[in-house]
């Protein structure tokens, strides 16, 4: 059974661990990490991101303006735009690398060995991935809870609030920490090979006759 479900884990993992990345790599550029509805004028919406900040009107579209400083940012947006981008390479290298260690790939086939060690650094590197997804996301996600809720801010100033980009960064982690670890599980599970079976059998046979003939008169 082993041998039936190894290949359809690979593949399992390659899709949720593609599905992450892209995902991920949406994740980076979309502007609505944050989100900020004015009760003076509830026809514009604020939204922030890594890279710039929108303004969302009813009859006028979006207006983006580009950050431009990038050490003018929040420690939370700095840090995410680092980790982000970390986290967008290492999936597309581990990707790559696990790629050309599938089993139903031809390419190397009589390398198992080094095949092997290619899924497996691959699938360590996605699931690195998405843990340096979800740790960007949740920062800025709790420093936008603890902004919200601060007893200092006067009512009447503006909060901001959940943007749709972290619930999708979420998202993206999950996907590629499960796909590097179905990645990884296809090489803890083991084989068992034919002529493995069938010398156990015949030394097996081998005792039983041995104690056949010592215990005969």
């Amino acid at each position: 059974m082993a041998l039936v479900y190894q290949p359809m884990m690979q593949l399992s993992g390659i899709l949720f661990s593609l599905l992450g990345w892209v995902l991920s790599c949406l994740t980076t550029y979309l502007p609505q990490w944050k989100n900020l509805n004015l009760e003076l004028n509830e026809l514009e919406i604020w939204t922030m991101g890594l890279w710039q900040a929108c303004v969302v009107q009813e009859e006028g579209g979006m207006q983006c303006k580009d950050f431009d400083s990038f050490l003018a940012l929040p420690p939370e947006l700095r840090i995410s735009r680092i980790l982000m981008f970390f986290s967008n390479g290492s999936g597309l290298l581990g990707l790559l690398l696990s790629g050309f260690g599938l089993d139903c790939l031809k390419i190397g086939g009589r390398q198992q060995e080094q095949k092997k060690r290619l899924l497996l650094f691959g699938g360590m590197l996605v699931w690195i991935s998405g843990i340096t997804a979800i740790v960007p996301v949740s920062w800025v996600a709790h420093s936008t809870v603890q902004e919200f809720w601060d007893e200092n801010i006067p009512d009447i100033v503006p909060r901001w609030d959940f943007g749709e980009a972290l619930f999708v960064g979420w998202l993206a982690g999950f996907c590629l920490v499960l796909g590097g670890s179905l990645l990884n599980c296809t090489i803890c599970s083991t084989e068992v090979h034919p002529s493995s079976v069938h010398y156990t059998v015949a030394e097996q046979q081998d005792q039983c006759q041995r104690l056949e003939t010592e215990t005969r008169p």
